[in-house]
């Protein structure tokens, strides 16, 4: 068994004091250049690995993190984030994590800054934000700056917010890819039925806008003649309503027999395209919620591309818990990977339990 080396034996070698060698492994200031650049040395050539787990638990200090997200009866998707939040908070427990979480409208623009603001009120070493839009967050953001504590961006990625780091997919590229699997069963279509859902024309996100875009550029260097037609449904609208929008739009458009969304409420057409007995019209959504699912597998939507909410929630908290606690340098930007589930293959995706 290899000997242990000892912080006084690093200290001793490099010929600076204990209280040096703990500031350099800790990543403290108040060290000179030249002193750090002799313990690092050292460090290096006896391959030393300080134990930060052992460290950190020996300071028996206590941390409290902020989750800020949408509330769970607007977007099914969301309940998976947070699922992912409580176990990576769970299984730091030995480390004094608490954690609280703040769930707020996302169309009503003073509940999300009241709500943000909530999280500073008390005691906060770190915080998790889905962003609204970007004024609004850098609101926030610019608080958490000020009073030096580190935030993750969940969902959609700001780079201009300097976050500690991000976890979401790369919407942009995520709606390339979703037009290209659309195309290869619509190439021969002439008109392609894009559905939103909205609230006084704005959709529920900035990743779900930017992935429009990635959609849109692909349609426009690859299928320029087809003709996107959106349809839009009501935030707060009931099935009744939603039924009497269909109705209209497949009287008026017979020969349409293609939709994409770039949210998670795929289930809405395909219980309408289901209930009615619709099998000529085929639908590309995202988000393994439950109801979408079951349209994938009774045939009412063809493709779902997943993005792993689960493993978000839990890798945000995670890497406030190795910045903040460990003390570790922390990747800024982490995209998930854009998933394509199918009928074949929704029973064997399973959520990656960490």
């Amino acid at each position: 068994m290899a000997e242990r080396i000892r912080i006084k034996d690093i200290a001793l070698k490099a010929g600076v004091s204990v209280g040096t060698v703990d500031r350099v492994l800790h990543n403290r200031p108040n060290v000179s250049a030249k002193a750090r650049e002799k313990v690092e040395k050292v460090l290096k050539e006896q391959n030393y690995e300080p134990n930060i787990y052992a460290s950190a638990l020996a300071y028996n200090k206590s941390y409290h993190f902020c989750v800020l997200i949408p509330r769970h009866d607007q977007v099914a998707y969301w309940e998976e984030v947070e699922q992912g939040v409580k176990k990576a908070a769970e299984i730091r427990n030995d480390f004094n994590i608490s954690m609280s979480i703040h769930y707020f409208d996302r169309f009503d623009i003073d509940n999300y800054f009241a709500e943000a603001m909530s999280c500073l009120d008390g005691k906060l070493d770190g915080m998790v934000i889905v962003p609204a839009c970007f004024d609004l967050t850098k609101r926030v953001t610019d608080r958490l700056h000020e009073a030096s504590i580190p935030f993750v961006l969940l969902d959609s990625y700001m780079p201009d917010l300097r976050p500690l780091a991000f976890f979401g997919q790369d919407s942009l590229a995520s709606g390339y890819f979703a037009a290209r699997m659309l195309m290869l069963l619509a190439r021969d279509q002439q008109e392609i039925m894009f559905m939103k859902v909205t609230k006084n024309g704005k959709v529920v996100s900035k990743q779900q806008e930017n992935r429009e875009v990635g959609f849109r550029h692909y349609m426009r260097d690859h299928f320029p003649a087809v003709n996107i037609i959106n349809v839009e449904l009501p935030f707060d609208g009931n099935k009744q309503q939603y039924d009497a929008i269909f109705d209209e739009f497949f009287n008026e458009h017979p020969y349409i027999h293609h939709c994409i969304t770039m949210g998670s409420k795929a289930h809405i057409l395909g219980d309408y395209l289901l209930r009615n007995n619709r099998r000529d019209i085929q639908i590309m959504g995202y988000d393994m919620v439950k109801k979408n699912a079951e349209c994938l597998k009774q045939g009412s939507v063809s493709f779902l591309i997943a993005q792993h909410g689960y493993q978000q929630g839990y890798f945000c908290v995670d890497a406030l818990f190795k910045a903040v606690v460990l003390k570790k340098k922390i990747q800024t930007v982490n995209y998930m990977p854009i998933e394509l589930l199918t009928p074949e293959n929704v029973d064997f995706y399973r959520r990656f339990q960490l």
